[in-house]
């Protein structure tokens, strides 16, 4: 006789492990009718009971197979007869593949877990799913992060409760409990490469190879996520000196960077990337990698999935191509004293502007009798010059002096007079000299709005 409390016990155990036991956790169970489903099923309505978490069920009909309705009608009565609220839909159509059945299945189930207000999505995957999952991705090259398999819990709320046991204690358990279930015809066609991997392969590995295939496969996935949790560790300790977000793109500091070992560094990208929603495959990272550390500052390159690196100095910006900015709204500036709302390089300033007596500060600040009105406030454009100490200097040349980024010289604020001569820009100083404190100035302040 199979011992099932120390299945239920370790069951409830794992609960624990995945914070759900106590927690007021509220799970919808992806209910196929399949052994697997039925049996996570009756472990969290029952064997779990004292657990404290709330049970419902979702069950999606592809209509791939004639006898599909006839699993829902099973299914429904199942959660009848166990008190267990269930969602169900059926497919407008067939799905061409199991790709779209897959992409069909959990968009019905994302809809259904929010309409039950349920806290987790449980699927029924356990420890042979896993050994099959590993061996597939590794035969397809994967890297670390998908040797790591399929994860317990992942960040979308998605809880897989029964990845430490196997399909074997799983189907002794259902049967000591006399439970039903429906079999799916197509789990035992060799067409499909998961099924032959299950089939075939892992019970060739096992024979001839190595007889313990799967139970490695499942330690190697073991590894994999301590060794990505490792790599989250020194992501998040290295982010700090060596990446920023500024205005959507993600800015590196390429002297730190290449300080770190190739494969390092590229791991570093990788994952910083990935948090701001860029994914770069091996050779795309490489390239980019090899971009940042040598490439002279103002070049730029363009990867696949529309990112663009530019490298600015000292800093590497990486950013998708999307769409351009709005266009500038420059702001005109008459009279001695007003405000008003510009626009430039796609950010909002407020602007103030008064005359009076000037007290000294940092705003910029100009004799109004010598200022040709009306002023106008506006991005910078190519041929800008502004008068300095050391003779008029093209803007673009105090750009580079003062190492302003190629990506932040579109927002630079710059003041013209009705005859285009710049008489001051933000960061660059004023082509004008100030009154003296005391005297009569035109004072301007520019703000984010």
């Amino acid at each position: 006789m199979p011992r099932l409390p120390a299945l239920e016990q370790r069951f409830t155990a794992n609960l624990q492990t995945l914070g759900l036991a106590g927690s007021g956790a509220h799970v919808l169970v992806a209910l196929s009718g399949g052994a697997d489903s039925t049996v996570l099923l009756h472990l969290l309505r029952f064997a779990a009971r004292g657990a404290g978490v709330r049970v419902s069920a979702a069950h999606f009909d592809h209509a791939m197979r004639p006898e599909s309705a006839a699993d829902a009608r099973w299914v429904a009565g199942l959660c009848a007869a166990w008190e267990v609220p269930l969602a169900v839909a059926r497919a407008g159509r067939a799905p061409r593949g199991e790709e779209e059945a897959r992409d069909l299945r959990y968009a019905f189930l994302r809809t259904a877990r929010e309409q039950a207000g349920a806290t987790h999505l449980a699927t029924a995957h356990h420890a042979d799913d896993q050994a099959e999952t590993v061996l597939f991705r590794l035969l397809r090259g994967t890297g670390t992060a998908g040797l790591a398999g399929i994860a317990p819990l992942d960040a979308g709320g998605v809880v897989r409760p029964l990845l430490p046991f196997w399909r074997a204690e799983l189907r002794r358990y259902a049967r000591a409990r006399r439970l039903r279930w429906r079999e799916d015809p197509t789990n035992r066609l060799p067409g499909a490469a998961r099924n032959r991997i299950r089939l075939e392969l892992l019970p060739l590995l096992e024979r001839d190879v190595a007889p313990g295939a799967r139970r490695s496969l499942v330690r190697l996935a073991e590894l994999a996520r301590e060794d990505e949790a490792a790599w989250e560790r020194v992501l998040a300790d290295a982010s700090g000196g060596l990446a920023r977000e500024e205005e959507g793109a993600l800015v590196l500091v390429r002297a730190e960077l290449a300080g770190y070992d190739s494969a390092v560094a590229a791991r570093l990208l990788r994952g910083l990337l990935r948090r701001y929603g860029l994914v770069l495959d091996r050779t795309g990272t490489r390239a980019a990698l090899r971009f940042i550390c040598t490439a002279p500052s103002g070049r730029q390159l363009l990867l696949p999935g529309g990112i663009r690196v530019s490298t600015e100095f000292g800093a590497a910006r990486i950013e998708r191509t999307g769409e351009p900015a709005p266009a500038d709204e420059p702001l005109v500036i008459r009279g001695e004293a007003g405000s008003g709302v510009c626009r430039i390089g796609g950010r909002e300033r407020r602007v103030e502007w008064r005359t009076g007596a000037w007290d000294g500060g940092e705003a910029p600040a100009l004799p109004p009798e010598r200022v040709k009105m009306p002023l106008l406030l506006r991005g910078w454009r190519p041929g800008d010059r502004m008068r300095t100490p050391a003779g008029t200097k093209p803007l673009k040349k105090l750009f580079n002096e003062t190492r302003i980024p190629r990506s932040a010289r579109a927002r630079v604020p710059v003041l013209a007079d009705a005859e285009g001569a710049v008489l001051w820009a933000a960061g660059l100083g004023q082509g004008m000299a100030p009154p003296r404190p005391g005297e009569r100035g035109l004072t301007l302040d520019v703000r984010d709005a």
